[in-house]
C-alpha cells in the first residue's frame, strides 16, 4: 500500500536562499531512491521560505528509509541551523467520503 506524504520546510527569514538550494539538491537523489513514486518540491506563495514537498512512496518503509539516507541527513545538517522549526513530516491516511 502507498504512502502519500506532505513535508512542511520552514526557512529562518534571510536563510530562504540557502534552504531553497538544499532542498532543490534532494530532489534528483530522492526521485531515484527504490519505493519513490513521486516527490515534488514547491514554495509558498503565501508565505515565501516556506518549502512543501509533496511525495508519494510505494511502502511506508520507503519513507522511512529516504529519511535516513545521507543526502537527507545532510541536507538535514547544512541547513538545520537555518530552519525556523524542524521540518513538519506529515504522512497522510485518505478519508473516504462517497
Amino acid at each position: 500500500m502507498s504512502v502519500h506524504v506532505v513535508a512542511v520546510i520552514t526557512a529562518q527569514p534571510g536563510a530562504e536562499d540557502a534552504v531553497r538550494a538544499a532542498l532543490e539538491a534532494l530532489v534528483p537523489p530522492t526521485r531515484a531512491e527504490a519505493g519513490c513514486l513521486s516527490y515534488e518540491l514547491s514554495e509558498s506563495l503565501a508565505s515565501p521560505g516556506t518549502f512543501v514537498t509533496t511525495e508519494e512512496w510505494s511502502d511506508p518503509s520507503d519513507l522511512d528509509t529516504h529519511l535516513a539516507t545521507e543526502h537527507v541527513q545532510t541536507a538535514l545538517a547544512t541547513v538545520g541551523e537555518q530552519l525556523a522549526a524542524p521540518p513538519a513530516i506529515h504522512p497522510l491516511r485518505p478519508i473516504p467520503v462517497g
